[in-house]
C-alpha cells in the first residue's frame, strides 16, 4: 500500500518497524487473542464471577508490570505520576470494562455479550457528538440507527430467557469504551495525548483493588488459575498493548473495523470449542451490527483516503 512508507518514517523511535500490512496482519492476531475469552471461561470448574475477574486483572497486571518496561523502558511509570486526568479516567474505563466483560460473559451467551460489544465504534461517535460537538456524518447517523435495530432485535426475541442484569451488564462495555475514546479524543484535541498502554496498566490495578473483597472467599481451583493466567496475559495484556502499537500506523475506521473481527472469531470459538450455539436472533441482529459499522467505516476510510 502507498502508505506504508510514510507511516513507517514516523516510527523511527520504535525498536521494529511496522508497516501497513504487518498492522493489519498484526491487528488480525489481536482480535483471534481477544476473542479467546468466552470459550477458556467455559472451561472454568469452580471460579466464579467477581473471582473470574480478579484473576484475570491480576494477571494482566504482573504481565503489563514487566511488558511495559520492556518495550518503554522504566521511565513509563514516572511519566504516569506526571500524566494529567485524561489517563487516571482513561484507565478506570478500562477497569469498568474488565470487570464488565467478564461477569457479563458468566451471566449470559458469548454471542449476545460480543455483539453489544460491536456498537461500540457507534456508540463513540454518539457521545463525541454530545460531548465534545465532533459532528456526525449522515451515514454514521444510520448506522447508528441499523444498529439499534439490530440489537433490539437480538434481545426483543430473547428477552425473557435472559437475565436483565446480565443485559445490563455486557451495555456497560460499550459505554464504558465509548466514554474512554471520547476522554482521549478531548485530550489530544487540547494537546495532552494519552498513552493508552499504561492507562491499561491503570484500569488493571483498579479492576483487581475492586473486585479483590467481592472475590473472596477463593474457590479457583489450580486448573482455573491456569486458565486465568492464560486470559490475563495471552488474551488481555499482550493485545492490548500490540493494539496500542498498531493503532500508531493504522487509521481509527481501520481499527473499527479489524476489531469486529473479535466477534466473529468469538462465536466461532465459543460454538466449536464449548458448544454454545448462537440463537438464530443473535446472529441475525449481529448481522445487522456488524453490516452497519461495516459500511459506515468503510465510507469513512474511503473519504480519508
Amino acid at each position: 500500500m502507498d502508505g506504508d512508507t510514510d507511516k513507517d518514517a514516523g516510527d523511527g523511535g520504535n525498536p521494529v518497524k511496522l508497516t501497513h500490512s504487518k498492522a493489519v496482519a498484526l491487528m488480525v492476531a489481536v482480535t483471534l487473542m481477544w476473542s479467546i475469552a468466552g470459550v477458556v471461561t467455559r472451561h472454568l470448574e469452580q471460579a466464579r464471577s467477581f473471582e473470574v475477574t480478579f484473576w484475570r486483572s491480576l494477571f494482566t497486571l504482573a504481565a503489563l508490570l514487566v511488558i511495559l518496561p520492556v518495550l518503554q523502558g522504566r521511565a513509563v511509570f514516572a511519566s504516569m505520576r506526571q500524566s494529567g486526568r485524561a489517563l487516571w479516567i482513561s484507565g478506570l474505563c478500562w477497569s469498568v470494562m474488565f470487570t464488565a466483560f467478564m461477569v457479563a460473559i458468566l451471566l449470559m451467551p458469548v454471542a449476545n455479550v460480543l455483539v453489544t460489544m460491536a456498537a461500540g465504534p457507534l456508540l463513540t461517535a454518539l457521545f463525541a457528538r454530545v460531548f465534545i460537538g465532533h459532528r456526525i456524518a449522515p451515514r454514521t447517523w444510520a448506522a447508528i440507527g441499523v444498529a439499534g435495530l439490530g440489537i433490539a432485535w437480538m434481545y426483543g426475541s430473547q428477552m425473557a430467557g435472559l437475565p436483565v442484569v446480565g443485559t445490563l451488564v455486557a451495555l456497560c462495555v460499550p459505554v464504558a469504551a465509548a466514554i474512554n475514546w471520547t476522554v482521549v479524543q478531548h485530550a489530544q484535541r487540547h494537546g495532552h495525548a494519552v498513552d493508552l498502554a499504561p492507562a491499561v496498566l491503570v484500569g488493571a490495578v483498579i479492576s483487581v483493588l475492586t473486585t479483590l473483597p467481592l472475590a473472596l472467599p477463593f474457590q479457583a481451583s489450580a486448573h482455573d488459575l491456569w486458565l486465568l493466567a492464560l486470559l490475563g496475559v495471552v488474551q488481555l495484556a499482550i493485545p492490548c498493548v500490540l493494539a496500542v502499537r498498531c493503532g500508531q500506523v493504522l487509521k481509527a475506521p481501520e481499527l473499527a473495523l479489524l476489531s469486529l473481527l473479535e466477534v466473529i472469531f468469538g462465536i466461532l470459538l465459543a460454538w466449536l470449542g464449548a458448544g454454545e450455539e448462537p440463537a438464530a436472533a443473535v446472529l441475525t441482529g449481529g448481522a445487522l451490527v456488524i453490516g452497519a459499522l461495516v459500511f459506515n467505516e468503510l465510507l469513512a476510510f474511503k473519504e480519508q483516503q
